[in-house]
């Protein structure tokens, strides 16, 4: 069985392709800066043990442009993987929300989609993007079962304590709106291989995944009970382009006092806030070159960015009576030590303490970044989203 994975982000698609009987992926890839111009393409492909690269640099305006890239490698003479398309036997999507009642990994069906673009208020920047990636593959690999993911199902085991809000009854109960919680799959994925790596199935563990979305969940013997994502994933921490958490007063006094509607708000919430909104990036790697370029404003969203981290940091710690370990990942939490050493930064009264000299390494697989001394683990734990979902698919498939 071929199964072929895409993970689609609000600026990226990440790609596995894995034969069933191997959790090693056949190839790879990702393409990134999606609509932001000079976009790239990294496709690597594993051969006898070998790896071979291709780098390409495009205009790739959307996710089906990105898409359509993609399938001219999988069959490209020299680092083909397939002979064509009909080889693919499952497509794995990663679906960001699948709201009350897309609660488990499902086969695509015309009526999945169709409960897909309902919840498009809820998931602006995702939602469309996974519907583009499932029609494309649908038209590329059109021998294959097309299998639906969802991130809001790990956050299915928070007690309702921690999803519901404090507004009255009806409005959960007659529109759905409570706290959902995103990136589940990467949140399952981490919390799993640091339980392995403690040897404790009981480990009160804080997960980071810090990329141009960014969410954290408290997760207490392998169960989230709390995710810092509400009802989409607008809220929490700051991102690329999101604000994160902002008192709603503030929007009322823009609808209000200026004359903001409710496209208008969406899109400065969504799209020119966060990062992005702080310094004209919402890449870090602009943001740091910023930094070391002298920029006030730079620092200060790094600081903004830490700091919002730690207050998760110690309200986790208190929902859950306690912590073992604290993980980062994603592409920001997996590679930018400053970011890491900043969350971590004045935490020892909690028992966190960071390696400095472990912290600016960059080495692959799962690091143990922790100070001999540190009560608390810090690990910094890559994500495989990818082989999650594939792993889901054939699940599925298989019973």
């Amino acid at each position: 069985m071929n199964i072929f994975v895409i993970n689609s982000g609000s600026s990226s698609i990440k790609y596995q392709l894995f034969h069933s009987e191997s959790a090693e992926p056949v190839c790879s890839g990702l393409v990134e800066r999606i609509g932001l111009g000079d976009s790239l393409i990294k496709h690597t492909v594993f051969i006898n043990g070998e790896e071979k690269v291709t780098k390409l640099e495009l205009d790739i305006p959307d996710h089906e442009a990105g898409m359509f890239e993609v399938e001219k490698l999988l069959v490209q003479p020299g680092i083909a993987v397939v002979h064509n398309p009909d080889d693919i036997n499952v497509v794995g999507h990663r679906i960001v929300h699948g709201g009350e009642t897309l609660t488990q990994t499902t086969i695509i069906t015309e009526e999945v989609k169709e409960k897909i673009k309902q919840l498009y208020p809820l998931a602006p920047l995702h939602n469309p993007g996974h519907i583009k990636g499932i029609e494309v593959a649908q038209s590329i690999f059109k021998k294959a079962t097309q299998v639906a993911v969802f991130d809001t199902a790990f956050h299915q085991t928070m007690p309702e304590k921690a999803y519901r809000y404090a507004i009255p009854d009806n409005f959960y109960k007659d529109y759905g709106i409570r706290v959902y919680g995103f990136h589940g799959i990467s949140h399952k994925y981490v919390s799993g291989r640091a339980i392995e790596h403690l040897q404790k199935p009981d480990a009160k563990i804080i997960t980071i995944h810090l990329g141009n979305g960014c969410s954290m969940a408290a997760v207490n013997a392998g169960k989230c009970i709390d995710t810092s994502m509400g009802l989409t994933p607008l809220d929490g921490l700051i991102m690329g382009t999101r604000s994160g958490n902002i008192d709603a007063s503030v929007l009322l006094y823009l609808i209000e006092q200026q004359g903001y509607d409710a496209a208008e708000l969406t899109s400065l919430l969504n799209k020119k806030s966060g990062m992005f909104g702080l310094t004209g990036y919402s890449d870090m790697r602009d943001i740091t070159k910023m930094i070391n370029e002298g920029s006030d404003a730079a620092a200060l969203a790094y600081e903004m960015y830490a700091y919002r981290i730690r207050k998760f940091i110690g309200a986790y710690s208190a929902a859950m009576n306690g912590l073992d370990a604290i993980v980062f990942t994603a592409g920001v939490g997996e590679n930018d030590a400053l970011v890491r050493e900043m969350a971590c930064h004045d935490m020892d009264f909690m028992g966190i303490q960071i390696s400095t000299e472990e912290n600016a390494q960059r080495k692959p697989g799962l690091r143990d970044v922790s100070a001999s001394q540190s009560k608390v683990k810090v690990l910094v734990i890559p994500t495989n989203e990818e082989l999650e979902i594939a792993k889901q698919c054939k699940a599925l498939l298989q019973n």
